[in-house]
């Protein structure tokens, strides 16, 4: 190791910047191989689920890919603060609040 260093310091200024020019050319060189090897695999990886995007391409979220679904009209109404429920998801915490003080759900109906 100290003999290549030896060399190294002895080489001249011209010398040393064509080697680094050529070690800058083999490493460019390896590091595109490299990327389209990652690439093609990938691209089995996904199978054609997906498109590989290519750099300055946006991509879609899932948000923006997902359908649009209508406004749904509130069905419950809570008479103290008035916060309605439309009938979909998790029951809000006043409803399950109401049920369990023995209240039925057809009460809260608007």
């Amino acid at each position: 190791m100290s003999k290549k260093k030896l060399e190294l310091e002895s080489m001249s200024l011209d010398d040393l910047w064509s080697l680094h020019e050529k070690i800058s050319a083999i490493l460019t060189d390896r590091i595109k191989a490299e990327k389209q090897e990652l690439e093609k695999r990938l691209a089995v990886l996904d199978r054609g689920v997906g498109a590989i995007v290519q750099p300055g391409e946006a991509q879609l979220s899932d948000a923006k890919r997902r359908r649009k679904y209508p406004r749904v009209l509130p069905k419950y109404r809570n008479p103290q603060t008035s916060e309605t429920w439309s009938g979909r998801g998790k029951l809000p915490r006043w409803l399950v609040a109401a049920k369990k003080s023995g209240r039925k759900i057809e009460e809260f109906r608007i």
